[in-house]
């Protein structure tokens, strides 16, 4: 439960509108709740500004439904990430809003209120690395930035970086999507102001090891300025990126 729902609650009881057992009834599951398969955290927004996400991957479709509604039901909205296909049809049709993002893997219910001072610019080289790109884009909308996507400007064309450099340059957080070499996020660190968030993936032939050479190669990045998350790991490039953009606030 996040802090403008608390609020409300306690504005309701000082008007008189609600009984103090009825606020406590509905107070009841926070900051957790324990349901079988999960102990929930609904005091997770209120301590770091982020509600508590699903991770679908590596737990079943009845776990995954039975705690994405249940947090929905508390908090008004949840975001659930790796979702398969099958899975993220029985989410859309159980979830009040649920809308799915099919590249992304993501299916969400409603977002957090507007906040930052944005935009916050999601770049990935190439279009296999869209899945990742969409992943965190998704997460940022859910958490109410505004952002901007650039798409497939990978350092074997150059000339497509410099052609957005005004997008990239009014951005407040970069997160920077990339396979392969995993070159891109030095290029564009070197080439803008604002803090760059690099995103290795696992794109890329035998030598690239599943991302590790992309993962190695933008933790050793020439450039400052570059924080780097785990591989394919868009959701955790959001997640600090909204910090940034909310604490410029």
């Amino acid at each position: 439960m996040g802090r403008t729902r608390i609020e409300g609650l306690l504005e309701d009881v000082r008007r008189g509108e609600l009984s103090v057992s009825d606020a406590c009834e509905r107070l009841r599951a926070f900051p957790e709740q324990d349901l079988g398969v999960a102990l929930l955290d609904h005091g997770r927004e209120l301590r770091t500004g982020a509600p508590e996400a699903v991770l679908a991957e590596g737990k079943t479709a009845e776990q995954v439904l039975a705690i994405a509604r249940q947090i929905e039901e508390t908090e008004g909205r949840v975001l659930v990430t790796r979702v398969d296909p099958s899975l993220a049809q029985r989410l859309v049709g159980t979830l009040r809003a649920g809308r799915h993002n099919p590249l992304g893997r993501t299916v969400c219910s409603g977002a957090l209120a507007a906040r930052g001072r944005g935009p916050v610019a999601v770049v990935c080289a190439g279009t296999a690395d869209l899945p990742v790109a969409e992943e965190a884009g998704e997460t940022l909308t859910f958490l109410g930035h505004r952002t901007e996507r650039v798409h497939d400007v990978g350092v074997a064309g150059l000339h497509r970086v410099i052609a957005r450099l005004d997008v990239l340059r009014r951005a407040t957080v970069l997160i920077v999507v990339a396979g392969m070499e995993g070159a891109l996020p030095s290029v564009i660190a070197g080439l803008v102001a604002a803090p760059v968030v690099a995103v290795p993936t696992s794109v890329g032939y035998g030598a690239s090891f599943g991302g590790i050479a992309a993962l190695l190669g933008m933790l050793n990045s020439c450039a400052a300025g570059v924080a780097v998350v785990n591989i394919d790991n868009g959701f955790g490039a959001a997640s600090l990126a909204s910090r940034i953009d909310a604490s410029l606030t």
